[in-house]
């Protein structure tokens, strides 16, 4: 084995994040639902594209290790934070697409990190709980340097990685100045599925408008329109749409509207 691929150590890699505090650096690191490239700043992201060979105009991905951290860096409100709150509570992946706070988008790189982490209407997709390996690494860049992590599956575009290291594709592999290998934990979250079956993907609900303005909240009120869209089914995908109803009153399906 390479020196720069390293099995997963159980906790907190610092390796990892050691790796990830230096200029324009990018690794590959296991999730719930595969390997994902993590970045932290725009050279970084630079990478990770050419790397991809991914188009630009897409919601970025922004992980987030606690709460704490995407109630300081996302626009929100009452009910939308229970939504989450219920999901980490639940230890459930869960992405949604938010506006920035102007305090939030204060924390981003002044380097071109914002062009290439938001879409065109200024929103990013916020994720919490995406599996240990990446979490820990995420939460230590942002408790301990005040430092964001950027996301993007590990695979060329449009294709996925099995949830395996040898589905990253040679080009990622080569690109990548760190990888934590962990294929038994990618397998024990969906135990009973194969590579035809298995999500490789969380899922992602839309809290904007067309314009990324945060959607109202909703109280009692019913056939609330702007509602929660799930715009990507993924892992997980039937528990959050249960969780949708108990939390509001609309909300609608529209898988691959973010495109």
């Amino acid at each position: 084995m390479e020196d720069k691929v390293l099995q997963w150590n159980g906790g907190l890699q610092q390796e990892a994040v050691e790796a990830l505090i230096g200029k324009g650096r990018m690794i590959v690191s296991p999730t719930k639902v595969g390997y994902i490239v993590m970045t932290s700043d725009g050279e970084g992201l630079g990478r990770k594209f050419e790397a991809k060979q991914r188009k630009r105009d897409k919601p970025g991905v922004v992980l987030c290790g606690s709460l704490e951290q995407l109630h300081a860096l996302a626009e929100t409100n009452d009910e939308i934070d229970a939504f989450y709150q219920r999901h980490w509570n639940d230890d459930v992946l869960l992405g949604c697409i938010l506006p920035w706070k102007a305090e939030g988008l204060a924390k981003v790189p002044n380097d071109g990190s914002r062009e290439l982490m938001m879409d065109r209407r200024g929103t990013s997709c916020f994720v919490v709980r995406f599996g240990l390996p990446s979490e820990h690494i995420a939460a230590a860049l942002w408790e301990q340097y005040g430092r964001l992590t950027f996301a993007s599956s590990a695979n060329p575009s449009g294709t996925g990685n099995r949830g395996v290291l040898a589905g990253i594709g040679e080009r990622i592999h080569e690109s990548a100045d760190l990888i934590i290998s962990a294929d038994e934990y990618v397998r024990s979250i969906q135990p009973n599925e194969d590579a035809s079956s298995r999500y490789e993907q969380g899922v992602m609900i839309s809290m904007v408008d067309a314009e990324g303005r945060l959607i109202p909240e909703q109280g009692q009120q019913r056939s609330i329109t702007p509602a929660p869209v799930v715009i990507r089914k993924g892992l997980d995908l039937s528990r959050i749409m249960a969780n949708l109803g108990r939390s509001f009153n609309s909300w609608d399906y529209r898988h691959g509207e973010y495109y």
